[in-house]
């Protein structure tokens, strides 16, 4: 078995209205629900939207720093995020097809190694 991340980012989820994201985070929840029945899911969750809030830790310099804010200023950021641990990519790709109609936005997936 091999894990997967399948995630967002922030700026693909576009403008809805919150009887739209009601809606969509019940399905969410039921892939999930699904997830965990068929011995796949690991962890899932959204990410707080404000970006500001962020925080960061860099060691490069030979010292740590930790700052408030992102690593670095860009326009797109990450949202959420799913694991699964699937037996191949197209076990992932269903799960990444399912999670992604069920938020009703696009999902991106790599291997974890």
């Amino acid at each position: 078995m091999t894990e997967y991340i399948i995630y967002f980012n922030q700026q693909w989820v576009g403008d809805h209205s919150d009887e739209w994201f009601i809606r969509r985070g019940q399905l969410a929840k039921s892939v999930v629900e699904e997830m965990k029945n068929a011995g796949v899911y690991v962890f899932a969750g959204g990410l707080e939207e404000d970006i500001d809030k962020a925080f960061s830790a860099d060691a490069t310099s030979g010292t740590l720093q930790v700052t408030d804010g992102p690593f670095v200023a860009t326009q797109e950021f990450l949202g959420g995020l799913t694991v699964v641990n699937v037996a191949d990519d197209e076990a992932a790709k269903v799960w990444a097809g399912k999670v992604a109609e069920a938020c009703g936005w696009p999902q991106e997936v790599r291997r974890i190694v």
